[in-house]
């Protein structure tokens, strides 16, 4: 079998040309086929043929490799080498020689002295195996054909060189020393069983096999992935991280201004005067502004921006209109302005004074404020309670501003649906009373609370009586409403 390393190289390139894209053998890549070409010099009883060029003989290899972990590799290699040797026409052998071997490649990349994807690649190898030899000749006139399988001691040194993120180009030299063997057929020997070995000396190509796992499909291998979940379509750099054209920490995807340097708050936008707002919405790049008014100062805050403030210096507080000056309005309907009203959120129909504040009732009317009580389960008025009614009457009609709220309560003694009724009827018993006495039934307004608001516990006699009661405010009578 003739056949020179070239040809047997050419045999790599043709299959490197269909070989799949991939990283070299590494973790996300752990199966790789080698071919190769190799260059053999044999050694025995009939001479030496080391690092002599004049007695060479070429074979072919194929080794499937697995990745173990950075510094090691696991093989299986198979070669094919057909060695010759003469020293006369009566001494002569043609031994064809196998070599399978099992590879433990000792990688020097792993990490420690070199990156395990660096293009220079040292390794070291050990490959126990068996060696198949076939040997035909002759020893002095004396065939000598006989086929034989011994142990097999490989080991080697080797560089690869990373050449493109799919292929491996090696070179190695190793030497084989199968033990015992004969391969030239001497019977004369020494007892040291390593006579005959042979040097190999090695080109060949490797082909890593699978793809790295890529969660985002950016194109960068998880394993070296620093922003291992960037949206898809996301143009990245070698680290796997979103592009970043200003360098401003906001990656271009997201950056509302990717070619000016700016701010994270503001989407990568920036902002000269600091207030918040971009310089693209500020309508007051260099002023400090405020957002709601696109980035314009506003001294007075009244809403109005200073370059259309006519009354730059409205107190706080004040309403203004689109000029920022000030508005004289009544908020709260009481017919005094706000600009003097104290109390500018008065209730509506609400009685006040001249300062807009709620009027207060008379302490000396207040003081008739004597609750009126009544016997169990009674809405009958106690003759008792007369002379103070009559005094709250006669209040009533000399002091027409003023309105009664009558308001009824029970004890506890019964359900809650019957105390209501009868704190209800309490009340309008005392109304009907004051009707009576000529006061005008729209000033009086009743009402029941039934037993949830006791003056005392409903735990003795003496309480239960205070809760048998009807209490009463005076109010001032409700503005009517402005006509509209």
């Amino acid at each position: 079998m003739k056949r020179s390393l070239t040809s047997y190289l050419a045999l790599g390139l043709t299959l490197l040309a269909a070989a799949p894209r991939g990283h070299a053998q590494t973790a996300d890549r752990k199966t790789a086929v080698s071919l190769y070409g190799s260059m053999y010099q044999y050694k025995g009883s009939l001479g030496s043929d080391f690092f002599k060029s004049g007695n060479n003989h070429f074979g072919p290899g194929i080794s499937i490799n697995r990745y173990l972990t950075p510094g090691l590799d696991l093989g299986l290699q198979g070669a094919y080498v057909e060695l010759k040797g003469s020293q006369s026409p009566a001494t002569f052998f043609n031994t064809n020689v196998v070599n399978v071997n099992l590879a433990l490649k000792l990688k020097l990349n792993n990490g420690w002295a070199l990156k395990e994807d660096a293009v220079v690649q040292p390794y070291l190898l050990l490959a126990p195996g068996i060696a198949y030899t076939s040997r035909e000749g002759s020893v002095r006139g004396k065939r000598i054909d006989e086929d034989k399988t011994y142990f097999d001691a490989f080991g080697a040194a080797g560089i690869n060189f990373r050449i493109s993120d799919a292929v491996g180009l090696f070179v190695q030299t190793g030497q084989h020393i199968p033990l015992n063997a004969n391969l030239d057929g001497e019977p004369i020997r020494d007892d040291d069983k390593i006579d005959d070995r042979y040097l190999q000396h090695t080109v060949g190509l490797t082909v890593a096999f699978g793809k790295a796992k890529d969660t985002d499909g950016d194109g960068v291998p998880d394993r070296k992935d620093k922003c291992p979940d960037t949206p898809t379509g996301v143009s990245v750099d070698e680290n796997g991280c979103p592009l970043d054209g200003d360098g401003d920490g906001v990656p271009d995807y997201q950056d509302k201004c990717p070619t000016e340097k700016g701010l994270a708050n503001l989407e990568g936008c920036p902002d000269r005067d600091n207030d918040g707002v971009r310089d693209g919405d500020d309508q007051c790049p260099d002023v400090a502004g405020k957002a709601e008014l696109r980035g314009c100062p506003d001294a007075d805050n009244d809403g109005v921006r200073d370059q259309d403030d006519k009354c730059p210096n409205t107190p706080a507080g004040t309403q203004v209109d689109a000029n920022g000056c000030p508005l004289v309005l009544d908020q709260d309907n009481d017919g005094i302005l706000d600009n003097v009203d104290k109390c500018p959120d008065t209730p509506a129909r609400t009685r006040v004074d001249a300062n807009g504040c709620p009027l207060v009732v008379d302490p000396a009317i207040k003081r008739l404020e004597v609750p009126v009580r009544f016997k169990t389960n009674s809405t009958v008025i106690e003759p008792s309670s007369y002379p103070a009614l009559n005094r709250i009457a006669n209040a009533l009609k000399t002091h027409p501003e003023y309105s009664l709220r009558i308001i009824g309560h029970a004890d506890s003694r019964g359900t809650d649906e019957y105390n209501q009724g009868l704190s209800e009827r309490r009340a309008e018993s005392v109304k009907r009373y004051f009707s009576g006495k000529q006061v005008d039934d729209t000033r009086v307004i009743t009402e029941g609370r039934g037993e949830g608001e006791p003056a005392a516990p409903n735990t003795s006699a003496a309480g239960m009586s205070k809760n048998r009661r009807v209490e009463f405010k005076f109010e001032f009578v409700i503005t009517p409403a402005p006509a509209m």
